[in-house]
């Protein structure tokens, strides 16, 4: 987000906070993120309630009484709240709900003592959607009814994973807000990560690490970074031998292929 919708987020993620502590995290961040979905396909609603030339108190109460009634008060409060913030666009109104909808079922996963299995389930389905194209269409076709696809995810899931995790991957699969399954769920585990203030380490290796190995990198990177760090592990037999972990935008690659491929930049410069 820009500048402006940066300060705006913090305004919003404040109020978000003063009354997510008394709601049930899990039907708020539901009701946050059937707000986001209303605000995606309502263009005009979005419009006027991101119009920064609109009264702040004239937003608020356009959807005080279209919401009032029909979702908890923590939602209705943080809705009125980023209403009545300013955006440097308009799709950041939706882009923020959405946001704090993944907040509110961290927390959750989070008071249950689940965050970490959150975590898990979120990148274990990324790599089980990666490796079987025929449900990776069946979830991102965009002709396919929405209650048809969030019961294909029940019935992959439901009793299989915590009740948050299912929760932020049907708000993927059913409303992708136009990013692939793959980058929605990376961007929600970061976001789920942040809960902790962690970081997230994507290691690919060729063989599965033991728990000591994975305890030693974690120790390792911890220190390097100065905060916690958390390990999703992904075995690629491409790799050949070695590892490399990327955090964000930083790689460290110790495999053999990564050798390769540095000689050869190397022999081509």
């Amino acid at each position: 987000m820009r500048g402006l919708s940066r300060a705006s987020l913090a305004e919003v993620e404040e109020r978000f906070n003063a009354v997510a502590g008394s709601a049930d995290l899990g039907a708020l961040s539901d009701e946050l993120f059937a707000v986001a979905d209303l605000l995606d396909r309502e263009h005009g609603l979005r419009r006027a309630l991101s119009d920064p030339a609109r009264a702040a108190e004239q937003k608020a109460r356009v959807v005080h009484n279209l919401l009032d009634g029909k979702v908890g008060a923590a939602a209705l409060a943080t809705t009125e709240a980023a209403v009545s913030a300013k955006w440097s666009r308009a799709g950041d109104l939706a882009d923020v709900l959405e946001r704090l909808g993944v907040v509110a079922a961290a927390a959750e996963a989070e008071g249950q003592g689940r965050l970490d299995e959150v975590e898990d389930e979120l990148f274990r389905f990324g790599r089980i959607v990666a490796g079987n194209p025929g449900l990776r269409r069946a979830l991102a076709d965009a002709a396919a009814p929405e209650e048809g696809k969030r019961e294909l995810l029940r019935g992959l899931l439901e009793g299989k994973v915590a009740q948050s995790s299912l929760r932020l991957i049907a708000q993927l699969v059913v409303h992708p807000r136009g990013r692939s399954l793959e980058t929605g769920l990376e961007e929600v585990g970061q976001l789920v990560a942040q809960q902790r203030q962690r970081l997230v380490a994507v290691v690919r290796s060729a063989v599965e690490l033991s728990e000591a190995q994975k305890t030693r990198l974690v120790t390792w990177l911890s220190t390097s970074y100065g905060r916690d760090v958390h390990l999703n592990v992904e075995v690629d037999k491409r790799v050949l031998g070695g590892f490399s972990v990327r955090i964000g935008d930083e790689i460290i690659d110790t495999t053999i292929v990564g050798r390769i491929e540095e000689v050869r930049r190397r022999l081509a410069g």
